[in-house]
């Protein structure tokens, strides 16, 4: 099968011709139908993730089952299903207690080899999965099989960045009706915060991107202000749009120390700072001391939205289904596997929301 394998920092994507491994009781194999390239996908081939190469990267999609183990029980043959980046071994204590977010084992499942090299070598995929591929051999346990019409472009991005997004406004932060919400950055996922925020009927919603693109498909998602932060200082402007407050929520969807800062100082005395964006392995952010603590404020972060993904990937397809999250205006450019270094291109540069491999 072919696949895209990462091989060295800002080193073009490689097409390779892949060997997947024999699938073992409880393995799967999916045969990709889509694949969202996601900015942490950019974030690797960068380098800013430290992802040692060579690895197959790709870790948003949906697929359809094309055999299965002996033991498996999760899914069947010709099963729709959407793989999830959070790894649930289901027998951890955070697994156990509706946290399989912060599952013990996924390092371990993250470094299991699912194909060979045509010199031999083991080849990693990144969150277990691979989705950047034709097909993926992973564990069942990573798949939620769902039933709907929705096209496989749609349903690939509950795989990571809508659940992220529309999970860390409805889950990690629980926005509340009525409330004010910032949100910095406005990619794939940001895109998703501002839905999530909109589904939990907050009054005022701020998009604040330097990207006119992104500001203009925030306003189509539910943003209420748009700010770009080149025109003038986004703190001063966000209190202004508050009476002076700031935000009850400020979601940060950029992964940079000084956004983070800046996240921090636009949300109101005992809001909530929420931190979505992934930052690199060598990254600290500062807050302001004085302002932090007897502000009373929450800086909390958010991974993969909190997701409980035999919960949550349900929950988002039937909002889908019902015409309350957009799924299919977050996606601008499609391109062949073939075609991944182009997406990673256009990523890189702004001009697409989300980018998918079909």
């Amino acid at each position: 099968m072919k696949a895209a394998v990462f091989t060295g920092v800002n080193e073009p994507v490689s097409i390779e011709d892949v060997s997947p491994i024999d699938p073992g009781p409880h393995d799967v194999v999916v045969r990709i139908g889509a694949s969202g390239v996601c900015h942490s996908d950019l974030s690797i081939v960068d380098g800013t993730l430290g992802f040692p190469p060579p690895v197959i990267i790709g870790h948003e999609g949906a697929g359809t089952v094309e055999s299965v183990g002996s033991a498996v029980t999760r899914v069947k043959v010709g099963d729709v299903v959407i793989s999830s980046f959070v790894t649930t071994c289901g027998e951890c204590w955070y697994c156990h207690n509706d946290q399989p977010f912060v599952c013990a084992q996924t390092y371990a499942a993250h470094g299991t080899p699912h194909a060979n090299r045509t010199d031999g070598s083991a080849l990693t995929c990144v969150g277990g999965l691979g989705t950047m591929a034709e097909f993926m051999t992973v564990s069942e346990r990573v798949l939620v099989p769902v039933r709907s019409d929705l096209p496989m472009e749609q349903l690939a991005l509950i795989g990571c960045g809508v659940t992220t997004g529309v999970g860390a406004a409805l889950v990690t932060a629980n926005v509340a009706p009525g409330s004010t919400v910032a949100v910095v950055g406005c990619g794939g996922v940001g895109q998703s915060v501002i839905q999530g925020a909109r589904i939990a009927g907050a009054a005022r919603i701020i998009a604040i991107d330097p990207v006119e693109l992104k500001r203009v498909s925030a306003g189509v998602l539910g943003a209420t202000d748009l700010l770009d932060p080149g025109a003038a200082d986004p703190v001063e402007m966000v209190r202004e749009l508050t009476g002076g407050r700031g935000v009850d929520y400020a979601f940060e969807v950029v992964g940079r120390p000084e956004t983070i800062a800046a996240t921090a100082e636009l949300t109101r005395p005992a809001g909530t700072a929420v931190v979505v964006g992934a930052m690199g392995p060598t990254d600290f952010f500062q807050v302001h001391g004085l302002s932090f603590i007897y502000g009373a404020k929450h800086i909390v972060a958010s991974f993969c939205g909190s997701a409980v993904p035999d919960r949550d990937f349900p929950r988002y397809v039937q909002l889908a289904e019902q015409g309350k999250l957009d799924l299919a205006s977050m996606i601008s450019r499609r391109y062949s596997l073939g075609q991944v270094n182009e997406a990673l291109d256009a990523t890189a540069k702004g001009e697409v929301l989300r980018a998918v491999l079909v």
